[in-house]
């Protein structure tokens, strides 16, 4: 528990901006048109392959006993996949309503 206090007191900025881009990031996407969904979500699957990655070398360079590192590892790594999943199925469902259905 006293890693997690010292962790947060050394980021505090990070931890501000990280929630700024948060609401920023809600903000912006509450209002994208839905015609812009599509092309919204393949980018967004980008970022989170880019996260997914970044998790795995999170968890790969921590120390057995460094818990902080480890858990945020793996939190990233599920988030991130979670993401991506979700936004393939979105982009795939999204795609077949413009398919033509076959006689």
């Amino acid at each position: 528990m006293e890693q997690i206090g010292q962790f947060v007191n050394s980021n505090l900025l990070e931890i501000y901006i990280l929630l700024m881009a948060i609401f920023l990031g809600f903000e912006l996407i509450s209002r994208v048109p839905t015609v812009l969904h599509t092309p919204l979500m393949s980018g967004t699957n980008a970022i989170s392959g880019v996260v997914t990655l970044g998790g795995i070398i999170l968890i790969r360079s921590a120390a057995a006993d460094n818990y902080v590192q480890l858990v945020l590892g793996s939190l990233a790594i599920i988030l991130g996949v979670i993401n991506i999943v979700g936004g393939y199925a979105v982009t795939d469902r999204m795609l077949k309503m413009f398919k033509k259905e076959k006689k």
